[in-house]
């Protein structure tokens, strides 16, 4: 028992006890239950003060049980992990009392570690909260929108969204709601739709009505704008610009004034070389003075050997005194330059041409085809994409005799072996003469095709987008994933196609296109070639010709300049204002802007 006391006063003055009034409360109990035994009322003196946890720490455990007396009995338990007392009482009724309390103090390291913690959870909530911020476009000022945020990314759980009333869905399917005109009461605007909605305080029906009478207006503005479109650009296409009109004007004043205008081309020292088998020759059928000076400059500035490049120039009658008189005054020296008007053929001018009769035709039916341009752009339920491809089938080149040249070349250069034929839209990048060295592999055409490459939009042409294969004649003869080529820079080998009935089947199909009211294709001398070249087209290297440059800009100049030879085929034509401007320059650094014909005519880059 003494030990037990020096143990207790020890504890007492390292104030490692337990609390002051736990300690107070155990005291009396003791106090009040022990007997009269003199080794334990020194224990009744003792108090204690404690510091937030109190601990005995150095009691062993501890079983007292003093001497019997009468009418009591009392035991005392000090557990062995110290951290209650239990004081059981006798006679029946047990007394208990159980104070509990902590095991240690709080340390130091413990408070650390919370705050530590504390301080990652703060950081932690803190970015979450910014990164919503940033990615909403509303601000979240509340505790609770913050809480519906940051609540499926900490605890993995989605907020499902509203789903929208079904009743919504059925009324904008409904076709007989009243469709908005110009000038009706449907909002213009997505604001005013929204004032509207919010003022009006709007049930389901009335805002999905609103909202479809919103966006058919403005469905109906946007095809207005893009038919508006299409037609100024065929407009612009299919017209003369006033500039090259004034040249022509010029040129053929210049012809009668000038005999310098009027000299032979070519000088008669070289006229054999026009049917000289060992030169490269070259054939342009254009009534555009300006183009073909572009494709000529362009063609001998990169050929290796000038002097091996004959350049034959194919124009109209009206067109051959301008023609005449440009490149008798601009010589592209050592090249040789021939100009040749259709009327200067014998056989052309005085014999029975069948594609002649079948334009006058075809111009007749052109001419009514739809109602012309204003009845197209002004049809109701027809898609933009369709408006521009009627008003494309109008335009005057598909009926020029120019464009149909090309299926007469064995008739119209019967010594020629091989050639290349050019059109007036492309411009030459590199030297050609490597074309003689390609192996047709008895084919006639040498041609790229247009059903594969990287631009989808110009590259994915194949014989369904030119022929009408809803047309029994035209299903049963073709397959309509057939490749398609494309025209602008083809190597021909005449010798080869002398063997053939080409000339012939290109004119019996534009013939029944004609009777059957143009249902097998309606535009371009394409189609017909498509179909008069099947089964006689070499494909050569896309290198040679890159396509599309008049029909979208998104070709990037890097990759046109890459080509051997660019075609601006499409309405967007170099020469005209509609020209791509990031595009242009690669062919008007072939025309000398400083020339007297063209200033006195305001051409200019």
């Amino acid at each position: 028992m003494e030990a037990v006391r020096d143990n207790m006063i020890a504890m007492k003055k390292g104030r490692s006890f337990f609390h002051v009034n736990m300690a107070d409360h155990l005291k009396k109990k003791i106090c009040a239950l022990g007997t009269n035994d003199p080794k334990f009322k020194p224990c009744c003196g003792f108090s204690v003060a404690a510091e937030g946890c109190c601990i005995v720490a150095i009691l062993p455990q501890l079983y007292f049980k003093p001497k019997k007396t009468k009418g009591s009995r009392m035991q005392l338990h000090i557990s062995p992990s110290l951290r209650h007392v239990t004081v059981l009482p006798g006679k029946g009724v047990r007394e208990f009392i159980k104070v509990k309390v902590a095991s240690r103090k709080l340390s130091y390291r413990m408070v650390f570690y919370f705050l530590l913690f504390l301080t990652f959870m703060l950081r932690f909530v803190f970015v979450l909260t910014a990164m919503e911020t940033i990615e909403g476009e509303n601000e979240c000022s509340s505790l609770g929108c913050v809480g519906k945020r940051l609540g499926p990314k900490i605890f993995g759980r989605t907020m499902e969204p509203t789903k929208v009333p079904e009743e919504i869905y059925r009324i904008l399917e409904e076709a007989e709601v009243k469709i908005p005109r110009f000038g009706s009461d449907a909002p213009d605007s997505l604001e005013e739709f929204l004032a509207e909605m919010r003022s009006s305080k709007a049930d389901a029906k009335t805002f999905a009505l609103r909202l479809k009478a919103l966006v058919t207006l403005l469905e109906q503005k946007t095809r207005i704008a893009k038919i508006q479109e299409f037609l100024y650009r065929h407009v612009a296409s299919s017209s003369i610009p006033k500039p090259l009109h004034c040249l022509s004007l010029r040129l053929a004043a210049e012809h009668s004034t000038n005999a310098a205008a009027r000299a032979p081309l070519p000088s008669p020292d070289l006229v054999p070389a026009l049917v000289d088998n060992s030169r490269r020759h070259f054939v342009l059928a254009s009534d555009n003075v300006l183009a073909a000076a572009a494709v000529a400059a362009s063609l001998v500035h990169h050929a290796l050997r000038p002097s091996s490049v004959v350049f034959h120039i194919i124009t109209d009658r009206k067109t051959y005194a301008p023609m005449q008189a440009w490149f008798a005054l601009h010589p592209l020296a050592p090249a040789v330059v021939e100009v040749r008007g259709l009327h200067h053929f014998d056989w052309f001018a005085r014999g029975r041409v069948p594609v002649l009769e079948v334009m006058e035709r075809d111009r007749e039916v052109r001419s009514q085809f739809r109602g012309g341009s204003a009845a197209i752009a002004a049809s109701e339920g027809e898609k933009p994409v369709v408006v521009a491809a009627k008003l494309q089938a109008l335009s005057p080149k598909y009926h020029s005799i120019m464009n149909h040249v090309r299926i007469y070349l064995p008739e119209l250069f019967p010594s020629l072996k091989k050639l290349v034929f050019l059109d007036d839209d492309i411009v030459v990048q590199a030297d050609l003469s490597p074309l003689w060295e390609i192996d047709l592999q008895g084919k006639v055409n040498g041609a790229v095709e247009t059903c594969r490459g990287e631009d989808k939009f110009v590259m994915s042409k194949k014989l369904k987008n030119y022929l009408n294969f809803s047309h029994p004649l035209i299903s049963k003869t073709f397959n309509p994933e057939e490749c398609a080529w494309a025209y602008g820079m083809n190597i021909f080998d005449l010798d080869a196609w002398r063997k053939t009935n080409i000339k012939d089947t290109y004119h019996e199909w534009i013939q029944k296109n004609l009777e059957l009211d143009l249902s097998l294709w309606q535009l371009g001398t394409l189609p017909p070639g498509l179909i008069a070249f099947h089964g006689h087209v070499h494909i050569i290297d896309p290198y040679w010709h890159m396509l599309g440059l008049g029909y979208q800009e998104n070709t990037t100049r890097d990759d046109a300049e890459k080509a051997a030879v660019i075609h601006f085929n499409g309405r967007a034509k170099p020469w005209l204002e509609i020209a791509f401007p990031q595009l242009r320059p690669l062919w008007t650094k072939y025309i000398d802007f400083s020339d007297k014909f063209l200033k006195a005519c305001n051409i200019r880059p």
